[in-house]
């Protein structure tokens, strides 16, 4: 059962990454930038000091390139979403899971 668990779980966030790719690079193209664009937005809105919003946009341009860089994109959004369909599949496991009859009764 394990084994089988564990393959759901994979399965299920292969299919998400997957999706994923496919709606970052066709359906959105530009979201790492407006997302990196949107943060340091926020950082001024909040009137954070000027070093805070030169910090907020040196991690909004790391975070783009490395989003744009299909391994790593791919990387972390399976990182993203494969403990939660581990433990939706181990939760549906336990409750799905078949009672063995004793065959005296």
């Amino acid at each position: 059962m394990k084994k089988t668990v564990l393959t759901f779980g994979l399965i299920s966030g292969e299919c998400c990454v997957a999706t994923w790719e496919i709606v970052y690079y066709k359906l959105m193209p530009g979201f790492a930038e407006k997302y990196a664009a949107h943060l340091v937005e926020r950082a001024k809105a909040s009137g954070a000091s000027q070093q805070k919003m030169d910090e907020t946009e040196r991690r909004a341009k790391q975070f783009k390139q490395m989003y744009d860089n299909p391994a790593i994109n791919v990387a972390l959004t399976f990182t993203e979403v494969f403990p939660i369909g581990l433990v939706v599949t181990l939760l549906s496991a336990g409750i799905l899971r078949k009672k063995v009859r004793d065959p005296e009764n």
